[in-house]
């Protein structure tokens, strides 16, 4: 940033800096189902960037547990996780078109009440848009793994976006996250374990096993029959 000590000051100064992305936005074709779906469904369960907190119980229209997932994919288990647990709402980051236009189409046809979807990089929106303390868990199943060294740095995982994920947690309230490459697991891990205010859950060693509200999806399935292993992790808020 040259002379600008931080993100923050360069801002003010009217300085933009180019930042180091988590994801690589592939933008892909919208098949015509999922084109439709979002213009069907979009005006009420799709929410629009903004750069202010949002109020959960107006957007839901309700007051429930709010679980929240980045980046899930084409959104078959976001959808089936919904549909399981009514009695929570389900808040979707996604940054690709047609897997915001796969769930929707899957969200309609069961007809889910408590899901809402939104199409802008994760970071933003939780850094400006979802209030603290407002989040019973916080969902990141299989992000990118980064496998080159020199690309480790672009790991959503890292100390500073673990500390965000914790001040929109309530207390009592867990960050899951599941990885199928162990490096990412350990390095998952490493920085956990390092951030105050976080507890493993896990009876023992860093890992605990998948919970039944986590689907099984069919790339997990594929790779456990070709012996690949998946990893979760849950740490809870304690202060």
């Amino acid at each position: 940033m040259r002379q600008f000590k931080s993100q923050a000051e360069a801002e003010a100064a009217g300085v933009y800096i180019s930042k180091v992305k988590s994801f690589v936005k592939r933008e892909g074709r919208l098949t015509k189902a999922q084109t439709r779906a979002i213009e069907t469904y979009w005006p009420t369960m799709g929410v629009d960037y903004q750069a202010t907190p949002i109020d959960l119980t107006d957007t839901f229209g309700r007051d429930a547990p709010v679980v929240l997932e980045i980046g899930f994919g084409m959104g078959k288990s976001l959808v089936e996780m919904a549909a399981a647990s009514p009695e929570k709402n389900y808040f979707g980051i996604e940054v690709h078109r047609p897997g915001v236009g796969a769930c929707l189409a899957e969200a309609g046809e069961q007809s889910l009440t408590n899901l809402r979807l939104m199409e802008h990089d994760a970071v933003e929106v939780l850094k400006n848009m979802i209030p603290d303390g407002s989040l019973s868990r916080l969902q990141l199943f299989f992000p990118d793994p980064w496998h080159k060294k020199r690309h480790h740095k672009r790991r959503i995982v890292q100390t500073e976006f673990a500390e965000l994920v914790r001040s929109k947690l309530a207390l009592g309230g867990c960050f899951h996250m599941a990885t199928d490459w162990e490096p990412y697991a350990e390095h998952m891990a490493n920085v956990m374990n390092n951030i105050d205010g976080y507890t493993n859950t896990a009876a023992q060693g860093d890992y605990v096993p998948r919970p039944d509200y986590r689907p099984i999806t069919k790339f997990e399935t594929r790779g456990q029959k070709l012996g690949h292993g998946v990893w979760d992790l849950i740490y809870e808020r304690t202060k």
